[in-house]
């Protein structure tokens, strides 16, 4: 009887475990998808920093989420601040930008 109950228990865990699996397999593949995006974003928005000569792209960072860039670290002027902000804006698939950069 004891093993008739373990071999039910586990049909019952795979049962339960392939329900509540299968009900996020659409949403895996969209987060999947969409950090594919935001790591191309990223890599675009830190490209396009670098290749901008009145930048010093060494003390920029860039993150991307759903789109969403974030600018953080530290920059000379204001007018750094705001040509980051404006390079990141002219990536496709950017969003918006969240420009945290500082003058140091």
């Amino acid at each position: 009887m004891k093993q008739l109950n373990n071999g039910f228990f586990n049909f019952l865990s795979i049962v339960l475990m392939v329900f509540f699996l299968g009900g996020t397999s659409t949403s895996m593949a969209e987060t999947v998808g969409e950090y594919i995006d935001d790591s191309v974003i990223t890599a675009k928005v830190k490209k396009d920093i670098y290749d901008e000569p009145s930048l010093k792209s060494t003390e920029i960072k860039v993150e991307t989420s759903k789109g969403v860039v974030q600018l953080s670290g530290f920059v000379s002027s204001q007018a750094e601040i705001d040509k980051a902000g404006e390079v990141a804006r002219m990536v496709e698939g950017v969003k918006s930008v969240k420009n945290d950069l500082q003058i140091k």
